[in-house]
């Protein structure tokens, strides 16, 4: 689902990459594709949420880590061959609109990744109004930044998009005490 989405991806496709059964399959996800989908979703947002943690704790400026974060996704894109982008996005966009389930798993990810965020905007001592914002933000335009690197298969509009992230944290950044 992370490269093909949700419905280029037959549940026969899954258990024949997987190696089980389609039989198997169905007895751990017994309401089929759409249930396996958000279990995608989950595991993709843990995946995801950890990395970004790790990136968030790479530095003490908030706004270096952010970079850190950029050069990882980069860095794995180049790995995959441009293929294998936010597993989130692919499985959920093709379901807009029909599958409220999906729907909502997504967006408890993108809200955990917001989360992240936030938590470390705080922790470095921005205001909470200035970390929620610019927790939206961050997470936004990593997304987009990351389809568009994927698209171009080229890293630049994820650096650029990191640069620019980095950026915006240090305007928001609160004095330091003197």
């Amino acid at each position: 689902m992370q490269r093909q989405g949700y419905d280029g991806t037959g549940i026969k496709q899954i258990s024949q990459e997987a190696g089980a059964t389609l039989g198997s399959v169905y007895h751990f996800f017994p309401g089929g594709k759409q249930e396996l989908a958000v279990a995608a979703i989950r595991h993709g947002d843990r995946e995801f949420a950890e990395s970004l943690r790790e990136a968030l704790e790479s530095a003490d400026d908030p706004a270096d880590a952010v970079v850190a974060c950029v050069r990882d996704l980069a860095e794995g894109l180049r790995a995959s061959d441009w293929l294998d982008g936010c597993p989130i996005t692919s499985t959920a966009l093709g379901t807009a609109g029909r599958l409220p389930g999906i729907q909502q798993a997504a967006a408890e990810a993108f809200a955990h990744w917001r989360e992240l965020v936030f938590d470390r905007l705080r922790r470095a001592g921005f205001t909470e109004p200035d970390a929620h914002a610019l927790a939206h933000t961050v997470i936004s335009t990593l997304e987009g930044a990351e389809l568009a690197a994927q698209v171009a298969r080229d890293e630049e509009p994820l650096l650029t998009a990191g640069r620019h992230l980095a950026q915006l944290i240090d305007l928001y950044r609160p004095p330091t005490a003197p």
